[in-house]
């Protein structure tokens, strides 16, 4: 029995351009749920439809799609948001990803680029240009404080631990489950497992927490 196919909303201020991803994504076997053309009709719309991803755009208007980002990461649990602006300022994209965003692609990627990075959205990879991943993780890094001594540690198992330097890696589920050699299902559920220990939420989150223990570095 085949997998039902990943649903989209698209949200972008410009007619043409919102119209024109929705009817590529649709093409290419996605289900294209709604678009919206505000942050107010986004959250509301995305509050009925509850797609795997939303596709936002940054330039929205009154509201900035940042805003929208937050409200519906906090309000839909289930639904991931990735961005995809014509900006590629540093300021824009950590404040994407601060926001709750899970990726961050470019306007100027390619029709294949965005439907790869629509598929690994969904799945739950931590999605960026090349370049962007960098930019993140390093803020992160320079974010980092040291943790609490006192603070009780959350135990992680010898795999747990394994997997989540591998993630703070930028390495997908499916990269982590051939170097491991390990099923992908096996990656997934220690992801989840380690995700539900440190109360985190995403991918993003949890490389966020590897880099400030200093997992992401080589043991």
């Amino acid at each position: 029995m085949s997998e039902p196919p990943v649903s989209v909303m698209v949200v972008d201020d410009h007619p043409m351009w919102r119209d024109g991803v929705a009817r590529d994504l649709a093409e290419r076997g996605f289900e294209v749920l709604a678009t919206a053309s505000d942050a107010a009709s986004a959250l509301r719309i995305a509050r009925t439809v509850k797609p795997d991803v939303v596709l936002m755009d940054l330039n929205l208007g009154d509201t900035s799609g940042v805003t929208a980002t937050l409200q519906i990461t906090q309000e839909i649990p289930g639904t991931r948001v990735l961005v995809l602006s014509a900006s590629g300022e540093h300021s824009d994209v950590l404040e994407a990803v601060k926001a709750g965003a899970s990726g961050y692609l470019v306007k100027s990627a390619s029709a294949s680029e965005l439907v790869d990075a629509v598929q690994r959205t969904a799945a739950g990879d931590a999605v960026f240009t090349a370049g962007l991943a960098g930019l993140v993780l390093g803020e992160y890094r320079r974010m980092a404080i040291t943790p609490d001594s006192d603070a009780q540690a959350p135990q992680l198992t010898d795999r747990e631990t394994e997997v989540l330097r591998l993630v703070a890696k930028g390495m997908t589920a499916r990269q982590i489950a051939k170097k491991l050699v390990i099923s992908h299902r096996t990656v997934e559920n220690h992801v989840q497992s380690t995700l539900r220990k440190l109360q985190l939420h995403n991918r993003v989150e949890l490389a966020r927490y590897a880099i400030e223990h200093g997992l992401d570095q080589e043991a």
